[in-house]
């Protein structure tokens, strides 16, 4: 284990096991760990363990041959071509489409959301009147304009 970081604001110690059963083994036992801490370094208040993921092994490379990757050949971009799905698959959606219910509408009920919806379009045009508007095609001067905007 190792520690890496230290967030005095946070009060969060960030530790790199050697093992990922190492790392399980902290997570388990972090309320202990961080007791034991603040024990031993007074001037430090660790709130909290964060543990990273453990560190590789160290096999370095025994030659400078080695320590470089060697390079890899350039894959050039082909567009990805879609294949019309199987025949099988297209008769089997066929096949659902015919066999869904056709939706039940009440008469009644969408007679009733039409006259609501009726109902609403008024009070929101009595609400909020609109404009006389000129057609698109006609000009208007622009004193005229704001003498029509202001009346």
């Amino acid at each position: 284990m190792e520690a890496v970081a230290f967030d005095a604001d946070t009060g969060r110690l960030d530790l790199t096991p050697d093992t990922p059963a190492a790392g399980t083994k902290l997570r388990w036992s972090a309320p202990k760990l961080i007791t034991a801490v603040n024990e031993q370094v007074p001037e430090v208040n660790v709130r909290a363990l964060h543990v990273l993921t453990p560190a590789p092994l160290k096999t370095g490379p025994t030659t400078t041959a080695d320590a470089a990757p060697a390079p890899q050949p350039a894959v050039p971009v082909v567009p990805v071509e879609r294949r019309p799905p199987p025949e099988g698959y297209r008769r089997a959606v066929e096949a659902h489409r015919q066999a869904a219910r056709p939706s039940r509408v009440d008469p009644g009920i969408a007679a009733a959301v039409e006259r609501q919806t009726k109902a609403m379009r008024e009070l929101s045009r009595r609400a909020f009147p609109e404009p006389d508007v000129a057609p698109d095609d006609v000009l208007v001067p622009i004193g005229q304009a704001r003498v029509a905007a202001a009346s």
